[in-house]
């Protein structure tokens, strides 16, 4: 059997999945709650930060709880922002400083 790339990828994200269930139901919170969240949050580290904010503070509204999701992917959307960003400012430098451009053309 091979490995495919993305199933240690997969392994984790059920894992903190399964966490985040565990967190939110031990709060008195139903399931559903922790499916929607993961569906917000998407990645695993995402998740993770807030299975540590749940068994941390120990929230006692919901209200709370989606603040916090909110937060979470807030920062989580402002680093892909960046890196967006780095990618495209990267690009624009190797396209001005390429060779071809100050040659000759006339």
């Amino acid at each position: 059997m091979t490995t495919r790339p993305t199933d240690s990828y997969d392994r984790g994200r059920i894992s903190a999945f399964a966490a985040l269930v565990t967190a939110t139901v031990e709060l008195g919170f139903p399931e559903e709650l922790a499916q929607v969240m993961a569906g917000e949050l998407r990645s695993e580290e995402a998740m993770r930060k807030m299975c540590a904010y749940l068994r941390q503070a120990r929230p006692t509204n919901p209200a709370d709880i989606a603040d916090e999701m909110l937060a979470i992917t807030q920062v989580r959307d402002a680093w892909v922002q960046k890196q967006v960003s780095e990618h495209a400012n990267a690009s624009m430098t190797r396209f001005y400083n390429r060779p071809d451009r100050f040659s000759d053309q006339g």
